[in-house]
């Protein structure tokens, strides 16, 4: 720790957020605990409070939303997020600051000037190039402390599986989406099954990642998610939506680690089956062990710690000399500083307006649409009220119409049967019609019988002979 630095100060840490569990959020959260273990005061300050705030409670560290409830100035402004870190020194002008830029592209990144703020702080060299090149901030207020690991939270794995059986995707921005589908998907090329998620978009955020990333073997990670899986032993591949940076090795942490493993490292590649597989195939225990032996050595906290008391000493010192930036041409240049960081806001606030003005404009178009929607569901709700007595008269015409069709079905019923009743009669007569006709016609046969017997004896008499000669013998006569 820094000679020249007081054993006790009150140091005021800002934040866009103190909800969830983010890079920026676990940032001062680490800081600010550590801090308070050295004997410090820190307080954290940011307008939207949640889980990491209830945290920083539990650990004895103050949380506030509003700047008023603060009654006695800070002795040192920790600043992150420029509207946060400019309402801190805006509301106590002669505390020095210091500002911490954690991103290359995030707008509430952007880099303040003011003149209390004495020092800029990069965690890594791309945001070291956005304080030189946004608002052309000088080399020698810059300094670089790159991303750290508590290390007595994050302890090393005992051992390294030689072949990988298991992968974690451990980022915030995960979520089932063709990014962790490709993944998986190469994973399972792989003969990696088990494959998990982890982090605010996928539902399934980690209190605790110290306690799970070593059952892990491999993670795919960025930024701080990567350095915490790297210090407890896993083989980390650098990738999220931005991109695939690859595996990290022996070769190309060092490089890797000056930007943070974040989205510079990402460019290189796209996110593919076979890029991850790739990357896959360079998986080796030995390899990711010494990579976490110099993790473990390059990114402790109690060194980051140490470099940031040196900082916040410098800003003290330089506090002192300017002499708590008191008198009225110190006054006027905080008022022209707050009017450059005003008209740096217009361009934001203005399309926010614009955004605003076509968003109301949107809610009155919403809201008459509404009411036409409404005026159709009244006339659909009179028409289908109209429809519903219409039914119920079709109802109650095909019930009558049922009870009609059914008395006429029993008419038919009836006359059907009785009909059926004649048929069986008249069947019966006329059976009975023939019955009597066959034994009339039996006994006329018996009787025509009888006289053809007859008739035969008189032909076969001789009495009947006599008569056939005589009678030939007449008609012989008359011929002669």
């Amino acid at each position: 720790m820094p000679n020249s630095l007081p054993s006790s100060l009150r140091i005021l840490l800002t934040n866009n957020t103190l909800a969830s569990r983010a890079g920026s959020e676990m940032y001062i959260r680490d800081l600010a605990i550590a801090l308070m273990k050295l004997g410090h005061f820190p307080l954290a300050y940011s307008p939207v409070l949640g889980e990491v705030a209830e945290e920083l409670k539990r650990a004895t560290v103050p949380v506030i939303d509003d700047l008023r409830s603060l009654n006695e100035p800070p002795d040192l402004i920790h600043g992150q997020h420029h509207l946060e870190t400019m309402m801190a020194v805006l509301r106590f002008p002669r505390t020095p600051a210091v500002f911490f830029c954690h991103g290359w592209l995030p707008w509430e990144e952007l880099p303040p000037v003011f003149p209390s703020i004495l020092r800029y702080v990069a965690v890594d060299d791309l945001c070291r190039e956005r304080l030189l090149t946004t608002e052309g901030i000088s080399p020698t207020s810059i300094s670089v402390i790159y991303n750290f690991v508590d290390l007595e939270r994050f302890k090393a794995r005992g051992d390294w599986r030689e072949a990988a059986q298991s992968a974690l995707i451990f980022s915030n921005y995960a979520t089932d989406n063709s990014h962790t589908r490709t993944i998986r998907a190469a994973c399972l090329r792989a003969g990696i099954e088990r494959v998990d998620i982890a982090g605010m978009g996928s539902g399934n955020p980690l209190a605790n990642p110290e306690c799970v990333l070593g059952d892990y073997d491999v993670v795919f990670a960025k930024a701080r998610c990567a350095l915490e899986a790297m210090a407890c032993g896993c083989a980390v591949i650098v990738a999220d939506f931005a991109g695939l940076a690859g595996m990290v090795t022996t070769d190309n942490v060092g490089r890797m680690r000056t930007l943070n493993f974040g989205a510079r490292t990402m460019q290189g590649g796209a996110v593919t089956e076979e890029s991850v597989l790739r990357e896959l195939g360079r998986y080796d225990a030995d390899d990711a062990r010494r990579v976490s032996k110099w993790i473990r050595v390059e990114a402790d906290m109690s060194s980051a710690l140490d470099r940031v008391l040196s900082v916040y000493a410098d800003v003290l010192a330089d506090g002192q000399e300017n002499g708590g930036n008191a008198g009225p041409a110190a006054s006027d240049e905080r008022s022209a500083a707050t009017a450059d960081y005003l008209r740096c806001l217009v361009p934001v606030l203005k399309s926010r307006y614009e955004l605003d003005h076509k968003a109301h404009q949107a809610v009155s178009a919403g809201a008459e649409l509404i009411e036409r929607l409404a005026a159709r569901e009244a006339e659909f709700a009179l028409k289908s009220q109209e429809a519903d007595a219409t039914q119920a008269a079709l109802a109650q015409r095909l019930t009558a119409l049922e009870a009609e069709l059914l008395l006429r079905t029993q008419d038919a019923a009836s006359a059907q049967a009785e009909l059926a009743h004649g048929h069986a009669l008249r069947d019966a007569k006329f059976a009975s019609d023939l019955e009597e006709l066959a034994r009339a016609r039996d006994q006329f046969a018996d009787r025509l019988g009888v006289r053809e017997a007859e008739l035969d004896a008189i032909h076969s008499s001789r009495a009947w002979k006599a008569i056939v000669r005589y009678g030939r013998l007449k008609a012989w006569l008359r011929r002669s």
